[in-house]
């Protein structure tokens, strides 16, 4: 990070700590003394702290307009930016302080050796500032957010011993005062905190706070010495809808299975980090042991799995190879045709291996009724009720849907088999040159009806948000495709109301989609599809349900 400072940030960055640590300094002095010529030192200077924060804001602003930094260059300016409003911030504490201790009636009651203790602390951190920023230095950043946790004890006992005294009910507006006092100083030490994760952003290459940054240390190394945590750089890669965050693990510098990418190259990862709530990396872990179990070498290997309070984090192995998303939109058609006729081989095997006798009921129309509110949330135009047109009575989607779960009792696959459970595009990978396919994203695996992750992989397709029309006809020839491939498969299982389940599967698919589409006429084609395919469902003579055949080109439109 140093040699990406400006010489004039680097300067007015020079000054600002000068500045918070006389503020700091003289804070001590006034609660020790009482001097009011020391107050005003501390109340009069408001104005320097502020100027020399808007000079570095103004500098990195102006950096970053002209466009010319790369991204670790714009990281570090970014950085610099959230590293001066931190430190104008405790100046502002200092005030804060100041004035409440003005209103202290009787000093006496106060603990004065307990503030300087926690204020010595703050100058500490204030001391090691200037290095960890000019020397890049991240295991000197972590000891600066380390002096958090340690003013936070102190802070409790000092807490604990006002809210003692003030159960006396003596001189509780003097106890309060200095409760606001230490809180105060309690919050220098959040600022010093964020000081110190906007430093370590900047040399990981991506924005973290300290609980991650020690969640990934503790996961990688296991794969590391302890002397190369430093030279490790992440990456985002995804944010998933449950609240996760996946991140590759790379090196600068090419070394270990990770490098560098150059343009146009994609990059290779030491490993594949994700952390999130606790719950959702527990299941993600069950489901990628179970794959091991029932089809071994479909899943990624679990590296590491380290959990804090209700976050957790998984280190996973990165597979080689591109997303079945990236081959569809970017790669050449022999490639997506190979992969398709790859992901086809795998299915079948797996649905062979992993079959068992017992019938299964997917009850998409009940998933689809759990998830209307949050549909109705982002689309209220959708939320209609029962209604006429032109005196025919027309039923609401929900009356719709009422009604199709009656008919999907009646519905039940055959057999059952161990699906992904979240068959999306992006969670499917293929490497071309092992001619493999891997799964990813396993939370939700186990034994259901195939036409689950068949409908999914279908409308996963159908959603992606491409206007250019060859690829858009690309898409959809790719979703009548996989259809034709499960559809196959069903006749030589004997499975006679596949077309059945899968029309109810796309119409909960469709459907339950649109929540995360913003895009109006994308979302009012797809929940038109999910209307269309429930009242063809529910027009078939129930004696004639095998004779059913999904409308498969009236719903996937080249």
């Amino acid at each position: 990070m140093n040699a990406r400072v400006p010489r004039g940030i680097r300067d007015n960055l020079r000054f600002l700590v000068a500045e918070v640590e006389s503020q700091v300094k003289n804070l001590g002095i006034y609660l020790k003394t009482g001097s009011p010529t020391v107050a005003l030192r501390v109340l009069d200077r408001s104005g320097y702290a502020h100027n020399l924060k808007m000079r570095i804001h103004d500098s990195c602003i102006s950096r970053l307009a002209r466009g010319k930094e790369d991204a670790a260059g714009t990281l570090t300016l970014r950085a610099l930016e959230l590293i001066a409003t931190d430190l104008d911030r405790i100046t502002e504490l200092c005030r804060e302080c100041v004035r409440h201790m003005m209103s202290v009636e009787r000093r006496k009651h106060l603990k004065p050796k307990a503030y300087r203790r926690l204020l010595n602390r703050i100058g500490q951190g204030i001391g090691m500032v200037e290095s960890v920023v000019m020397e890049s230095n991240t295991r000197l950043a972590l000891e600066l957010g380390r002096i958090e946790h340690e003013l936070d004890k102190d802070y409790r006992k000092l807490l604990e011993a006002h809210t003692a005294a003030l159960k006396r009910k003596k001189s509780t507006e003097d106890l309060i005062s200095g409760l606001f006092i230490a809180h105060a100083i309690e919050q220098m030490g959040t600022a010093l905190r964020r000081v110190s994760e906007s430093i370590i952003s900047a040399n990981l290459g991506q924005p973290v706070h300290m609980e991650r940054y020690q969640s990934i240390q503790a996961s990688v190394a296991r794969l590391e010495s302890p002397e190369a945590l430093d030279d490790l750089r992440v990456e985002s890669i995804a944010e998933t809808r449950s609240g996760s965050t996946i991140s590759g693990i790379s090196r600068p510098d090419g070394a270990g299975r990770g490098k560098r990418r150059r343009r146009g190259e994609s990059e290779e990862y030491v490993a594949v980090y994700k952390d999130g709530p606790k719950r959702k990396l527990k299941e993600e872990r069950a489901g990628v042991e179970s794959w091991h179990e029932i089809y071994p070498g479909l899943a990624p290997r679990i590296l590491s799995y380290h959990k804090r309070g209700q976050s957790a984090a998984l280190l996973i192995e990165h597979l080689a190879g591109h997303t079945f998303e990236r081959i569809l939109l970017h790669e050449p058609p022999e490639l997506l045709a190979k992969a398709l006729e790859r992901l086809s081989e795998t299915l079948r095997s797996v649905w062979r291996e992993t079959r068992t006798k017992k019938a299964v009921n997917a009850r998409f129309m009940r998933q689809t009724a759990k998830r209307m509110a949050a549909v109705y949330a982002i689309h209220g135009e959708l939320e209609r009720g029962d209604s006429r047109v032109c005196g025919a009575k027309m039923a609401g989607f929900d009356t719709l849907l009422d009604r199709a779960e009656r008919v999907e009792e009646r519905l039940r696959a055959p057999f059952s088999v161990y699906i992904h459970g979240d068959f999306n595009v992006d969670n499917i990978i293929y490497d071309p040159l092992e001619k493999r396919i891997h799964f990813i994203d396993l939370h939700r695996s186990r034994y259901m009806d195939y036409v689950q992750d068949v409908s999914v992989f279908m409308v996963s397709n159908y959603r992606l948000q491409i206007l250019d029309a060859p690829l858009r006809r690309r898409i959809m020839r790719l979703a009548r495709e996989f259809y034709d491939f499960a559809r196959k498969y069903a006749r030589e299982e004997g499975d006679a109301t596949f077309e059945l389940r899968l029309a109810l599967g796309l119409a909960r698919s469709f459907t339950t989609s649109t929540r995360f589409i913003l895009d109006k006429s994308l979302a009012q084609r797809m929940f038109l599809r999910a209307r269309y395919l429930i009242e063809q469902v529910l027009a078939v003579d129930p004696k004639r349900a095998v004779d059913f055949r999904m409308p498969i080109q009236k719903i996937f439109l080249e």
